[in-house]
């Protein structure tokens, strides 16, 4: 490759599958991967390819309007990853993405996860309906949002043999891990998943499946997991992302165990103590709210 002269080959959409083919990553990543690479391929095209190619992308994407920073880091690290992999591979001479940052992104949470009165609604709405084999589904699902703060991700590989009732754990396949883990259930959903295994008649394989005419008994996506849950949420004017679960899950525990985050880690399996620190810090933020609003209560505009 030419890249002093800016030459890109005639067969660039083609490298794609190429390159991604021979990453170590799950199809799910690698099909996000040839889905966000496009942009970048877009921007190679019509401005030639040289060893500032991917500072100048980075630069682009800064002035994107549209996109919030951890977007642009996303469509940044497909890019990133897109070149160093053509280096690796000996299409390129140089790896130009070494000493570029990925943009400045606030550890502080974007959402917050759902209030206790959010919960008991979603609960009592639940409760209020018709026990058959959708609710019996939804209640397993949404015990394992609410009681075991369960990644969609890590609900949808889980299967039927990864489920120890008797002994009420769970092995979890965790974010980033190729080995599952233990997880102990909570009696509450125990009962559910026992329940929605009777009604359903699962013995093997997945543990949740679709039931649409498309892709009958195929394994669940996350899609199809928010598919079932927000038409709850919308149906209550809940304003959250199905995300909020596990932001709920993390707080309640934190909250209970008085901050002691190395004993909340044990069960929402977070890596990174900063990230349940900043939970811990948002928390304590809200609980002095009241001393903050007291300090300026001689203040009034009306």
């Amino acid at each position: 490759m030419d890249m002093e002269n800016n030459l890109v080959p005639i067969d660039w959409i083609d490298w794609n599958a190429q390159i991604f083919a021979n990453l170590d990553v799950l199809e799910t990543t690698r099909q996000e991967y040839s889905s966000r690479v496009k942009m970048f391929i877009d921007f190679i095209q019509e401005r030639g390819f040289n060893k500032n190619s991917y500072l100048e992308y980075k630069r682009n994407l800064s002035q994107k309007t549209d996109f919030a920073v951890s977007t642009k880091n996303k469509y940044l690290i497909v890019a990133r990853v897109y070149c160093k992999e053509l280096h690796r591979q000996g299409f390129l001479p140089i790896d130009i993405t070494q000493n570029i940052k990925s943009f400045q992104q606030s550890r502080k949470h974007k959402k917050d996860g759902f209030t206790e009165d959010e919960i008991q609604r979603i609960l009592r709405y639940i409760q209020e309906q018709e026990n058959n084999r959708d609710i019996c589904r939804k209640k397993a699902l949404l015990s394992l949002l609410i009681l075991q703060g369960l990644r969609q991700v890590e609900i949808v590989r889980l299967d039927v043999t990864e489920i120890d009732l008797v002994s009420q754990v769970a092995f979890v396949q965790g974010k980033g891990q190729d080995d599952t883990e233990a997880v102990d259930l909570h009696p509450v959903t125990v009962s559910a998943i026992r329940d929605y295994l009777r009604q359903y008649r699962v013995a093997d394989g997945a543990l949740f499946t679709s039931t649409s005419n498309n892709s009958r008994n195929h394994r669940l996506t996350t899609k199809s997991i928010r598919c079932l849950i927000n038409p709850i949420l919308r149906s209550l004017e809940i304003d959250k992302t199905v995300h909020g679960f596990r932001h709920y899950f993390t707080t309640k525990l934190i909250q209970s165990y008085k901050g002691d985050i190395l004993t909340v880690a044990q069960y929402t399996r977070h890596k990174s103590l900063e990230m349940l620190q900043v939970y811990n810090d948002n928390i304590k933020k809200k609980s002095d709210l009241p001393k903050y609003y007291e300090t300026f209560n001689s203040i009034n505009f009306s």
